[in-house]
């Protein structure tokens, strides 16, 4: 390889420089480029480890939270493995390989496989603009089509049982907080008491990137959170807590397997935190409360993922046909 890298350079300057210059040209070439190739092939920035390992570190600075880099570390991690080249020789052609034996698998959805499209992307997207590659290869591979489906939301009559059901303050606190704030389950289980303004019916969470902001609460949840409050013996400064000693703060798991159980008992479809999300988008663009302020009020950083959340509402629909159109 070597040999011919030389030869190439000695003919393309033959013409500008004598026969003199072209020897010492050569000589140079010789006694430089094997050192060179070698210390480019020991270097450990070539390590498709070493690359992942400095990615993520500047994920890290960006402010992506340690959920994000652990799924972003495995699946490109995943896919290095699985492709087994260095990064500079993966083509278009090995990933969509690559994402196409991914789907192959059976219990891949077009979303999950859309993400993991978009993490390839932002990997050799960095690459490029770190100049360890000339041009990103998924530069090509287009959005994954994944279609849209009428995601489900609460009922008033569902929310009415699930607070029936509750037989301890906590849990009626809990439901009444998620569905009146639509906070995320992970800002929740953040929450201290502190946080709460029960003057103003407010509260400041954090969320994804460490980003604060208020969101607010009715009067019903303000008096079953005084209740529960009320109720409590321990000295812990998190808001929510287990029900039995030593009363820890309740994780995410604890809210989402009390949720799962919930469901089950009241035969209650599909019971989960973010469904109080959902719910909440829909309800207040249904009543007329503008994008930003539910994009504001959700969190959003773009303003089509609050889009995502809020399915518009059938019966608005159809009413507003017979007004205007029939």
């Amino acid at each position: 390889m070597v040999n011919n890298l030389i030869a190439d350079v000695c003919n393309d300057l033959q013409g500008i420089l004598n026969e003199t210059q072209q020897r010492e040209l050569e000589k140079v070439l010789r006694r430089r480029l094997p050192a060179f190739i070698q210390s480019e092939q020991e270097s450990p920035v070539s390590d498709p480890a070493n690359l992942l390992v400095l990615f993520i570190a500047a994920k890290r600075v960006e402010g992506c939270s340690e959920k994000s880099l652990c799924y972003y570390e495995s699946t490109i991690r995943n896919m290095l493995g699985t492709i087994s080249k260095p990064e500079k020789q993966i083509t278009t052609e090995d990933l969509r390989q690559y994402l196409d034996s991914y789907q192959r698998r059976g219990t891949v959805s077009k979303v999950t496989l859309d993400n993991v499209r978009r993490i390839l992307s932002s990997f050799f997207a960095w690459l490029e603009d770190e100049d360890y590659i000339i041009k990103s290869p998924v530069r090509r591979i287009h959005k994954v089509k994944t279609g849209k489906t009428v995601k489900e939301t609460y009922s008033d009559e569902s929310l009415e049982i699930m607070r029936d059901y509750c037989d301890n303050p906590r849990d009626l606190a809990m439901i009444d907080l998620l569905s009146s704030t639509g906070i995320r389950v992970g800002e929740l289980v953040k929450l201290n008491i502190t946080d709460v303004d029960f003057e103003n019916r407010e509260c400041l969470v954090f969320g994804k990137g460490n980003k604060e902001r208020k969101v607010y609460f009715d009067a019903r949840t303000k008096i079953h959170l005084q209740k529960y409050l009320d109720s409590r013996t321990d000295d812990s400064p998190a808001l929510f807590v287990s029900l039995l000693q030593p009363y820890q703060r309740l994780q995410i798991s604890g809210v989402e397997i009390r949720l799962r159980k919930m469901g089950r008992d009241l035969n209650i479809h599909k019971v989960h935190p973010h469904k109080f999300r959902r719910t909440l988008a829909t309800i207040a663009i249904d009543k007329g409360m503008p994008i930003e302020q539910v994009q504001h009020l959700l969190g959003h950083q773009s303003i089509d993922t609050t889009l995502q959340y809020a399915m518009v509402n059938q019966v608005n629909v159809k009413n507003s046909c017979k007004k205007f159109l029939g």
